[in-house]
């Protein structure tokens, strides 16, 4: 049985009358006003309903203008409009600004039931698709938010690659520990300083957690060679920036870190190795890793030397400012003071465990241990 609720708007009452018959006998529900604003009130405070029938020739609010008004606050429920024969161009024109159809008067009843049983399907094929879009998009969500989530375990599992790969070199070389989480952190805080996007400062972290995989090829002969290299051990010596990029290029997530590990060593004037790279040959993140790299070297205790001063080491980098390093990159960490450098140090000292990707965001000056 029909229940549907169905808003008719004339001004004259006969027409109400007869109308309302015809659908009772349906089994609808008319509720019956003499004007627009009635209807627009009827519209507000005692919704909902299916279908309004309105003539469109009326005193006050007229049938195009509550056309406008229930299109801008109820879109979904169609509206037919009731007109004579003399106005069929106007009713034309009411169609165009989205009336669902007309009816000419005077009509039959089966006139009438035709174009309300078509308005009311209309409008339940507009509620279907609603509820269909609605539950589309629902489901879009939750599958996006497991993607997220799967692409979150997935980048995590990217971490504890990068660990054992830096496991496996602390193994070699316990010199290259402390050294390798030290540099991520600081080329990650030099990075955010330089307004680095989040993003590309996570393939920086990692090229620079990875710079010196490539010495997992040097033989040990050399690598832990107490003294001085001779010319050809310093020459193999510098196949790690080769080897090590051979090594990380074949990781696909890596690919934009293994740049980094090939070109750690190269200076901004052309006078670096391996290849010789100049200026802005040179990709960002390795000109940002060769300011933090050498931070971390002037102030960490070697065999042949102690430890210096950050401020020692911040008067070296901005002298080889323009031959060594990029003069971008020197002015941004000119700007940082001391107090990170050595906040981060102690943090990296009292943790065991550090992850290149154990910061979330751009805030703040280095990783969120």
């Amino acid at each position: 049985m029909a229940s549907e609720r169905i808003l008719i708007v004339d001004d004259e009452p006969y027409v109400r009358a007869v109308m309302c018959a015809m659908l009772e006998i349906s089994h609808y529900s008319p509720v019956l006003v003499s004007n627009g604003l009635e209807a627009i009130e009827r519209l507000e405070k005692d919704p909902p309903y299916d279908l309004v029938l309105s003539d469109i020739m009326m005193n006050g609010l007229d049938g195009i203008g509550l056309l406008e008004r229930v299109r801008a606050a109820q879109p979904d429920v169609p509206m037919v409009m009731v007109t004579a024969i003399h106005d069929i161009g106007v009713a034309i024109a009411a169609m165009r600004k989205g009336a669902y159809d007309y009816l000419l008067k005077p009509f039959e009843k089966e006139q009438l039931l035709a174009t309300v049983k078509r308005a009311l399907e209309y409008r339940r094929l507009v509620q279907q698709n609603s509820i269909y879009r609605h539950n589309l998009e629902q489901l879009v969500a939750a599958r996006t938010e497991m993607l997220h989530h799967a692409m979150a375990d997935l980048e995590r599992s990217y971490d504890i690659t990068l660990e054992a790969l830096g496991d496996a070199l602390d193994l070699k070389d316990a010199e290259t520990e402390g050294h390798s989480k030290r540099v991520t952190a600081y080329t990650i805080a030099l990075a955010r300083a330089m307004d680095v996007e989040s993003l590309e400062i996570r393939t920086v972290a990692r090229g620079a957690y990875l710079h010196d995989i490539g010495k997992m090829a040097i033989p040990d002969s050399i690598l832990l060679k107490p003294g001085r290299l001779d010319i050809h051990e310093q020459t193999m010596m510098r196949e790690h920036c080769l080897r090590g990029y051979q090594i990380v290029r074949k990781i696909p997530f890596l690919q934009g870190a293994a740049d980094i590990v090939y070109s750690h060593q190269e200076h901004y004037d052309g006078s670096g190795y391996p290849r010789g790279l100049k200026g802005d040959q040179i990709p960002l993140g390795a000109r940002i890793f060769a300011v933090a790299d050498t931070l971390d070297a002037i102030t960490s205790d070697r065999p042949y030397r102690r430890a210096n001063t950050f401020d020692a080491a911040r008067k070296e980098i901005k002298r080889c400012s323009g031959s060594q390093f990029d003069p971008k990159v020197v002015k941004a960490f000119l700007t940082m003071p001391d107090q990170i450098w050595s906040d981060l140090r102690a943090e990296i000292g009292l943790r065991g465990r550090f992850s290149p990707l154990s910061f979330e965001g751009t805030a703040g000056a280095g990783p969120n241990f």
